[in-house]
């Protein structure tokens, strides 16, 4: 039994941080570089894995240094790769540059020719022994794979990054909505959070939580409406923050938490990960994210070792993670 199966179009980020855009035509001093494993459900399922969560990975990679890496960093953190299939070409790619004064950041991206999935990719036999099964995309085989699942007592859980009319229509087979200030933005025109929550909820899931950025979270479930603030902390990169939270919530789920504890415990997870470069080297785990919300301590003492790892490039961490 697994507690989570996820499925993804994963990725390999080369994270670059600097302090500011040049103008065109002129150049800047990168601040830092990190060659890590991307994605939405790729770095929550990390994330989940991290803190002590079953896991187990569906999808593509291509058959190169790119495919081998992704698999391997997922290995590195405990989750199960057995149903990731190998395909000829390449892997998805980003280049992630996040800007430290404006704090934002820009992500270009290439969907690799081996990276894209079907059906028949799916391995229904691993996905029927999962609590829940994690998506961001309501395509079609995600689509007919929700419908065995949940037929089974699987619950659908989705990182609704973007807006999609998809999404919205494969609602009734959601149990667990977790959408970003994006996508509530393009649903709604203000911030009665409580009253849109339920909205959401009321064509199908039985847990909605939106994620606010700086402003942390609001959702409602059976157990009421709450309103989660973000905790405070030194943020140097919040690439992969959101896909964070989601695998902290997950796992507080399928530890038992209450929904607003779970959140709660959410965000401080993706807290912690902002204070270093790139989506997964901050991952902390239980132990550090419990200190954290006790005292407002962060245990750099495995991060660092992480985020050193990560910046000493590609082909060093694929070679060590063997």
């Amino acid at each position: 039994m697994y507690d989570i199966v996820g499925i993804d179009t994963s990725c390999v980020d080369l994270n670059v941080n600097i302090d500011s855009y040049p103008q065109a035509g002129a150049s800047t001093v990168l601040k830092k570089t990190s060659w890590q494993g991307g994605g939405k459900v790729a770095t929550g399922m990390v994330a989940a894995a991290r803190l002590g969560a079953r896991c187990a990975m569906m999808g593509c990679v291509g058959d190169d240094i790119y495919g081998k890496f992704i698999v391997n960093d997922f290995n590195l953190h405990g989750i199960n790769t057995a149903a990731i299939k190998e395909k000829q070409g390449d892997s998805s790619f980003s280049v992630v540059v996040s800007e430290r004064e404006a704090g934002s950041r820009t992500i270009m991206h290439r969907t690799g020719t081996g990276s894209r999935y079907t059906f028949d990719d799916m391995n229904m036999e691993l996905l029927l022994q999962a609590k829940y099964f994690f998506i961001s995309q309501a395509d079609d085989a995600i689509n007919q794979a929700a419908d065995i699942a949940r037929s089974a007592g699987v619950k659908v859980f989705i990182d609704a990054d973007g807006y999609a009319d998809s999404i919205m229509d494969m609602l009734p087979k959601i149990d667990v909505f977790v959408g970003s200030e994006f996508f509530y933005d393009s649903l709604f025109s203000d911030d009665k959070y409580e009253d849109n929550c339920r909205k959401i909820m009321d064509m199908g899931p039985e847990i909605v939580v939106f994620t606010l950025g700086d402003k942390g979270c609001a959702g409602v479930s059976d157990e009421g409406f709450f309103r989660m603030p973000a905790y405070t902390v030194d943020v140097v990169d919040t690439v992969g923050a959101g896909d964070v939270f989601h695998g902290g919530f997950l796992y507080g789920l399928v530890s038992g938490m209450p929904v607003k504890d779970a959140a709660k415990f959410a965000c401080a997870v993706a807290a912690i990960k902002c204070t270093r470069i790139g989506g997964r080297a901050a991952i902390p785990d239980s132990v550090t994210v419990n200190r954290f919300m006790q005292d407002g301590f962060i245990d750099y003492s495995d991060i660092d070792k992480r985020v050193e790892y990560y910046e000493r490039g590609l082909e060093h961490a694929y070679i060590n993670s063997n």
